[in-house]
C-alpha cells in the first residue's frame, strides 16, 4: 500500500469528463505498479522497455486497466520520449486517480 500524497497535481475538467496529470515512468521494472508521487507526478514502474514506443503503449494499457476505462480513453499529451509524461484520461475523475495511490490495483 502506497501512502497518498497531496503533491499529486491533477487537473479535472468536469464538462469534458477528463482528468489530466503527470506520470513519471520507470521502464524495465520487475512488475507493473504505482509506487507513489515524485515532483507532482504519479510514479509508475512498467515491465516494458522504452524501445519502439512499447513503454508508452504499456503505460496507456496499465492506466486504462487501473481506471477501468478503454485503452482508447488514455492518451499521452506530451513527453512521449521522456520519462515524465502528461496524460489525459477520458471518463475518469480526480478521485479515481487519487485512489491509485491508496491501493495497488
Amino acid at each position: 500500500m502506497v501512502n497518498p500524497s497531496p503533491n499529486l497535481e491533477i487537473s479535472e475538467n468536469p464538462a469534458a469528463r477528463t482528468v489530466t496529470f503527470n506520470v513519471r515512468v520507470h521502464p524495465r521494472a520487475g512488475r507493473d505498479e504505482v509506487t507513489g508521487v515524485m515532483d507532482g507526478a504519479l510514479k509508475i514502474r512498467l515491465r516494458a522497455p522504452a524501445l519502439e514506443n512499447r513503454a508508452n503503449e504499456a503505460l496507456c494499457e496499465f492506466l486504462a486497466d487501473l481506471l477501468k476505462r478503454p485503452k482508447s480513453a488514455v492518451r499521452i499529451l506530451s513527453g512521449g520520449h521522456s520519462r515524465t509524461k502528461r496524460v489525459v484520461v477520458d471518463g475518469a475523475t480526480r478521485k479515481q486517480v487519487e485512489s491509485l495511490l491508496l491501493f495497488e490495483a
